[in-house]
């Protein structure tokens, strides 16, 4: 009877880690229902994979080794990891929209948190490289007309994540001129700044930041650390970073060295003074 149920976790973690080499991440849920087990049974075949290393528990599911630079998982896999931190993010982002601002969100579950609660932000435009955000921000201009935000969408090629990307999206983006960007990121780690393991991606983040007056990189405590294959911004290129309250005090410490101002989701007030805004380095006044 041992032997037959050491077999059978056996399976279940194989097809485990098939599913998070296939869609880069997985949620306890999903695996319930896929497995005919526990919640505390899928848990604990998590917990016998993060040990050796094959995978990495968040909130609610895992991912992908973040030593897997190459790998970009898909917007779908994505969506519902860190679900309450991405929430809190997003409520904390609005809070810097202006109306009738012209709001700039990359690809990304994150950033499309935030515009979700953009969209009843009076007179704004949002620009967006991301087919989830434009479809939502289309949704809302189809049920309220004339009041809902106008949308710009880029053009461009998909990428898993669902992102615009490549030399059409980046001509869109190099002619535009906004007045902040919500910036998402696959990995964040200081000396390696923000990454994605998109080569074009990066690319086309590169002509996002290039467009913007004021950037925020919003990316959840699970991104620290993680290093993609190609960088796309320097941590000094925020004027805010938006992040949630499971983020270490090492890592604390090092964004608020360098960016403009770190805003912890759920606390009171930002977590440091940091520079004042409008006042990162290559931004205009």
């Amino acid at each position: 009877m041992a032997e037959q149920a050491a077999q059978l976790a056996h399976q279940r973690r194989a097809l485990i880690l098939d599913a998070v080499r296939r869609e880069g991440a997985v949620r306890v849920a999903d695996l319930v229902g896929q497995l005919g087990v526990s919640d505390m049974t899928v848990r604990r075949d998590l917990d016998a994979l993060a040990r050796r290393g094959l995978l990495e528990k968040v909130h609610g599911g895992a991912v992908a080794p973040a030593g897997a630079s190459g790998h970009e998982p898909g917007f779908e896999a994505k969506s519902d990891l860190e679900g309450e931190a991405k929430a809190a993010i997003a409520d904390t982002a609005a809070t810097l929209v202006e109306p009738g601002s012209v709001v700039a969100v990359s690809g990304g579950t994150t950033a499309h948190a935030v515009a979700a609660r953009l969209l009843g932000v009076p007179r704004l435009t949002i620009v967006t490289n991301s087919l989830p955000v434009a479809e939502l921000v289309w949704a809302e201009g189809r049920d309220r007309g004339a009041d809902a935000p106008a949308l710009l969408l880029t053009g461009g090629s998909p990428t898993p994540s669902a992102a615009l990307v490549g030399p059409l999206a980046d001509l869109a983006i190099g002619s535009l001129h906004v007045d902040l960007l919500f910036l998402g990121a696959h990995g964040v780690a200081q000396g390696a700044g923000l990454t994605t393991p998109n080569l074009m991606e990066a690319q086309t983040n590169r002509a996002l930041v290039a467009s913007a007056r004021r950037v925020a990189v919003v990316a959840d405590h699970s991104k620290w650390g993680v290093v993609g294959l190609s960088g796309f911004a320097a941590l000094h290129q925020a004027d805010w970073f938006i992040t949630d309250t499971g983020l270490p005090a090492p890592a604390r410490a090092a964004l608020t060295e360098e960016v403009g101002e770190l805003l912890i989701a759920g606390e009171d007030g930002p977590a440091a003074p940091g520079r004042p805004h409008g006042t990162a380095p290559g931004k205009a006044g």
